[in-house]
């Protein structure tokens, strides 16, 4: 089973790549606040429509202070098609290994129709400025996900 991480902890360093070749390495990301979110397979329906509810609220979250990066275990070049098929205008890291989706607890046991196996668990973590979670959300929908979070971030109008 996963090991779930609470608010107020420090968020898991990790270094990853990007779609754009180079590696990301969340102590880069140091004074801003992101949205940290797993997804289990790019160029999926569910995982399109998260990303695109992200891509669409881009803008609201950027003005609140927030940068959004999705993690999945996709290749970078898959990772590149699922950037350029919707649009998307944020980051996306490569973690093929699932070793960072493990160490935020977002990779584990599943069940879907009475079968159990292992795969990335949908979470989203908003860190704060020093990269300590301020939000930990576990086994999200995708639909309406971006929405609920916009609202929790106080967001919404």
């Amino acid at each position: 089973m996963s090991n779930r991480l609470d608010v107020g902890t420090t968020a898991p360093e990790f270094a990853l790549e990007s779609t754009d070749g180079s590696k990301v390495l969340l102590s880069d990301l140091k004074g801003q606040k992101v949205v940290l979110y797993f997804y289990p397979a790019a160029m999926t329906p569910g995982c399109s429509k998260q990303a695109c509810d992200f891509r669409d609220s881009l803008s609201s979250l950027k003005g609140a202070g927030y940068t959004v990066v999705g993690i999945s275990p996709d290749s970078v070049e898959k990772l590149e098609r699922f950037k350029e098929a919707d649009s998307l205008n944020f980051t996306l890291l490569s973690d093929p290994d699932n070793a960072v989706a493990t160490a935020y607890g977002a990779y584990g046991e599943k069940k879907n129709y009475g079968r159990t196996y292992m795969g990335i668990i949908r979470s989203t973590f908003v860190l704060n400025e020093d990269l300590v979670i301020t939000h930990a959300l576990y086994n999200v929908k995708a639909t309406g996900h971006v929405a609920r979070l916009r609202r929790d971030l106080g967001l919404d109008s």
